[in-house]
């Protein structure tokens, strides 16, 4: 029981958001009488919260670095008003208006990261203006009225789902068959971190408590992809998020532009002396912020297949929460893109939870800033206790 104890204390963020997600899942599971995880609300929790976690990804990146941008629910509704303009108004192909759209938000993220990284005015100040600006453009570009609708083949960008080609019918297969594909790929991936550790003399975990994480891990995996196969199977938008995570992983834990980040948020006078270019850091780190602010725009829109000047609106608050609850730290140096991710579907589990037991929006609302608030006390508590 020590041991356990103190395995829990050194990963105390990681294992207390996951903890706070199957509490409040299982919570609102008894709350809605079994409603919350039936497959047709599994779905849709991923379709309602797949921007706010695409934009999650990039913000935890830019809170890592100790600055913020609130201007990412602008920048997605701007984006989203113009590929409605080049698809639906210019009959430009949605592959060409797709691939223009992303090249546009990260040019936004670039003049923003300019000024933040090179003329070194404060973050909260020039993204401030940038949600300004951008939500102005918006309207100008709209002229105020909604665009739609857009291409079918644009629309299943959040609507589609992955075609079942082993023909099933009352399941489909190809998502139990990627269910097991991943829970192989799982189980290489915790032995072979666990050989690692091993090879070098690190602390590891007994193996019965390995064994226990494996097979929980395994087994959530595929009950997942069990309940999206009883439904029509694996959004298009779930492909996306998981591919994003897995690269934005491995940038920032095995590649040497995360570990920057990382220390660039972390101490930026002593990264500075290490060497590592902070300015530049800084200017790419809102570059990538612009072009997942414009992916998130696209996703939006597609969903909703329609641009409106209103799109986007709170978004980036949604996003910052997620970063803080999923363990990021208000300070910079400290976040995952997993807690980013764990962060997003709390706030997601919480909100569709509160619609299906009828709480109001202003209730959701004051308890969304009340679980925000407790995240980041609980983050200064943890850094007074290390210190």
């Amino acid at each position: 029981m020590q041991m356990i104890s103190e395995l829990f204390k050194k990963n105390i963020r990681q294992y207390g958001m996951i903890i706070a997600l199957v509490f409040i899942t299982v919570l609102f599971q008894i709350l809605t009488d079994g409603i919350l995880l039936k497959p047709l609300n599994v779905t849709n929790l991923i379709l309602q919260n797949s921007y706010i976690l695409v934009l999650a990804i990039g913000m935890v990146l830019v809170i890592i670095t100790g600055h913020i941008d609130l201007s990412v629910g602008s920048i997605a509704a701007f984006i989203g008003a113009l590929a409605a303009i080049m698809m639906v108004d210019m009959q430009l192909p949605p592959f060409l208006a797709v691939i223009i759209s992303l090249g546009v938000g990260a040019l936004i993220g670039a003049w923003q990261g300019f000024w933040i990284a090179y003329v070194r005015i404060p973050a909260f100040i020039v993204t401030l203006a940038g949600m300004l600006l951008f939500r102005g453009l918006t309207m100008i570009i709209l002229n105020g009225q909604s665009i739609s609708p857009f291409p079918k083949s644009f629309q299943k960008i959040s609507s589609g789902f992955l075609p079942d080609w082993f023909g099933g019918e009352s399941i489909h297969i190809l998502t139990i068959v990627l269910g097991a594909i991943l829970s192989l790929l799982v189980i290489w991936q915790e032995w072979k971190e666990r050989q690692t550790q091993i090879k070098y003399n690190f602390e590891t975990a007994p193996m019965w408590i390995f064994l226990a994480k494996v097979i929980s891990l395994v087994a959530i995996v595929n009950v997942f992809t069990y309940v999206l196969a009883t439904y029509n199977g694996i959004p298009n938008i779930l492909v996306i998020l998981f591919v994003l995570i897995v690269i934005y992983s491995f940038v920032m834990n095995r590649m040497i532009a995360g570990r920057h980040i990382y220390a660039l948020g972390g101490n930026e006078k002593a990264a500075k002396l290490s060497g590592v270019k902070t300015k530049k850091v800084t200017f790419w780190v809102f570059v990538n912020m612009g072009a997942m602010a414009a992916l998130s725009g696209l996703i939006f829109a597609a969903r909703l297949n329609s641009a409106t000047p209103k799109a986007g609106t709170n978004f980036e608050l949604d996003a910052i929460a997620a970063c803080f609850i999923g363990g990021a730290s208000a300070s910079g140096g400290i976040g995952t893109v997993i807690g980013a991710i764990i962060g997003g579907l709390v706030m997601g589990v919480m909100n569709n939870g509160m619609s299906l037991i009828g709480l109001g929006v202003d209730w959701q609302q004051g308890i969304k800033g009340l679980v925000l608030l407790l995240a980041v006390a609980f983050d200064i508590y943890n850094k007074s206790k290390t210190n």
